[in-house]
C-alpha cells in the first residue's frame, strides 16, 4: 500500500488532489548529503553497484526535497554492460567506453543480459529502497531506449553528432536492427524485473532522439520503444524522447500511458495530440538558476499550460549538477501550492 499514489494515479489519467511532482535527475550532485556520501567511494560505478548506497541516494531527495516519488538509483549504461560492453565513467567528461560495436562479430560476441546474473545488484537496490521507503511514495524504474543505448555502444561517448551510430543507420541497417534487437530483449527482461523487484513505474529515456530524423526514428527508435511498452502491462510506462518533438503523435499510439516533454514543446499544442494518456515535464532546468521569485513565475506558466489534470510536473530534463537545491524547493512548494484542487 503506498500512501502518497498522487503520480500513479496521475500515470493512470486519475482524477488527482493537486499535480504530482519529481524531477529527473533528483538523485545526485545537486544534494549536499549525496556529495558527502560520494566522496567516501572510489566513483560513480560503486555507488551505482552497491546496492545499500544506492538505495540511501535514492532515498535522499524524497527527505530532502519531498518530491512525490523515488527514482532508483542508476544508469542506463548498465544494459550495455550487462550485454558484454563495459563502460567507465570519466569524472567531468561522461561516460566513455573502452571498446565499442564496429563489426558484424562485434554484434554476435553482444548477449541479451539475464537480468538477476548481470544486473542483480540494480534488481536488489530496488528491494532494499523498497523496504527502506515503506509505502511512502511510489518508485519508479527506468531504462535506456534501445537507439539511446546503440548510440553509445557504437560511439563510445557522448557526442554532438553520433556520426558513426548514424552511419551505421545508413550504411549496414540490418545490422543496426540485430543490435537494437538485443538492446531490446534485454531492456525487456530487465524492466520486468524491476516490476518484479518492486518498481511501480517504468521510464523509458530515449536521451538521443531528436537527432535522428523523423523517418529513422520511427524505424530505428519508435518500434522498439513500442515492443517495451507492450511488454510491460502491469505498471504505468513513461516515455521520454529529448529532442523528438515530431514523434509526439507516434508515441500516442504506443501503449504507454505518460509522455515526457522536453523543455522545447509546448503543453497546449501537445495536448490534443495525445488523447488521454498523462503528460509529463516540462520545466527548463536553466529556469531553477533564476531568483525564488522567477522560479515561482516560471513553474505557475508551466503549470497553466498543462491544465489540472492527467500532468506529473517534472523539468524538461535533468536537474544540472550545479543547481541551488532552495530553489528546487521553490519549484516543489509552487506545484503544491498551486495546484490543488
Amino acid at each position: 500500500m503506498i500512501k502518497n499514489d498522487l503520480l500513479l494515479r496521475a500515470a493512470r489519467g486519475e482524477e488527482t488532489e493537486r499535480t504530482p511532482v519529481w524531477l529527473m535527475r533528483q538523485a545526485g550532485r545537486i544534494l549536499p548529503e549525496y556529495r558527502a556520501l560520494r566522496a567516501r567511494l572510489s566513483g560513480f560505478k560503486e555507488l551505482v553497484e552497491t546496492p545499500e548506497l544506492a538505495a540511501e541516494v535514492t532515498i535522499q531527495p524524497v527527505d530532502a526535497l519531498d518530491v512525490d516519488a523515488a527514482i532508483i538509483f542508476s544508469d542506463i549504461l548498465v544494459v550495455p554492460e550487462a550485454m558484454g560492453l563495459t563502460y567507465e565513467m570519466v569524472e567531468a567528461r561522461g561516460p566513455l567506453f573502452p571498446e565499442t560495436i564496429k563489426t558484424a562479430q562485434d554484434v554476435a560476441r553482444m548477449r541479451v543480459a539475464d537480468p538477476e546474473e548481470h544486473l542483480g545488484y540494480v534488481l536488489e537496490a530496488i528491494r532494499v529502497t523498497k523496504r527502506a521507503l515503506n509505502g511512502r511514495v511510489p518508485l519508479i524504474g527506468f531504462a535506456g531506449a534501445p537507439w539511446t543505448i546503440l548510440a553509445y555502444m557504437v560511439e563510445g561517448h557522448g557526442s554532438k553528432t553520433f556520426s558513426k551510430a548514424r552511419r551505421m543507420l545508413y550504411a549496414e541497417p540490418e545490422l543496426a536492427h540485430e543490435l537494437l534487437r538485443k538492446i531490446t530483449a534485454t531492456t525487456i527482461a530487465y524492466l520486468r524485473a524491476q516490476v518484479q523487484a518492486g518498481a511501480n513505474l517504468i521510464q523509458v529515456f530515449d536521451s538521443w532522439a531528436g537527432i535522428l530524423p523523423p523517418a529513422h526514428y520511427r524505424e530505428f527508435s519508435t518500434r522498439y520503444i513500442a515492443e517495451i511498452c507492450a511488454a510491460i502491462p502491469e505498471v504505468p510506462v513513461t516515455v521520454f524522447a529529448k529532442g523528438a518533438f515530431w514523434a509526439v503523435e507516434d508515441f500516442a499510439q504506443l501503449p504507454c500511458r505518460t509522455i515526457g516533454l522536453d523543455w522545447n514543446q509546448d503543453a497546449r499544442a501537445v495536448r490534443p495530440l495525445v488523447g488521454d494518456k498523462t503528460l509529463q515535464g516540462n520545466l527548463d532546468p536553466c529556469a531553477l538558476y533564476g531568483t525564488p521569485e522567477q522560479v515561482r513565475a516560471a513553474t505557475l506558466q508551466m503549470l497553466e499550460q498543462f491544465g489540472q489534470q492527467r500532468h506529473i510536473a517534472n523539468l524538461g530534463h535533468g536537474v544540472y549538477p550545479d543547481t541551488n537545491p532552495d530553489n528546487v524547493k521553490v519549484f516543489i512548494e509552487t506545484v503544491k501550492e498551486h495546484s490543488r484542487r
